[in-house]
């Protein structure tokens, strides 16, 4: 069976098993997974999220960092837009 097919085989329920399995280093049956059944599990894992999941609920996903400040309220920047670069700041020592 080829891997394409292998994944379109996956139920939800293996795929939970697989998870667990994975977070767990061991199998539900309590052996321990070998270093390439634990690596094939992620890829079957990934690849069964990329398949049947949106980009934000799939494993690993980290969202994009958002700015809340616009960019003329950043330290060092003037009224102007220029950049103060050259301006003597105070350094605060942390006790």
């Amino acid at each position: 069976m080829d891997f394409q097919k292998l994944i379109e085989s996956i139920t939800p329920e293996i795929y939970n098993n697989l998870k667990r399995a994975v977070e767990l280093g061991k199998w539900p049956d309590g052996s321990s997974l070998t270093a390439e059944q634990k690596k094939n599990s992620l890829q079957a894992i990934i690849a069964y999220d990329a398949r049947h999941k949106s980009e934000e609920d799939r494993i690993g996903y980290i969202p994009p960092k958002v700015s809340k400040e616009p960019c003329s309220s950043k330290k060092g920047s003037s009224q102007d837009g220029s950049n103060n670069v050259n301006d003597e700041q105070p350094i605060k020592w942390q006790d």
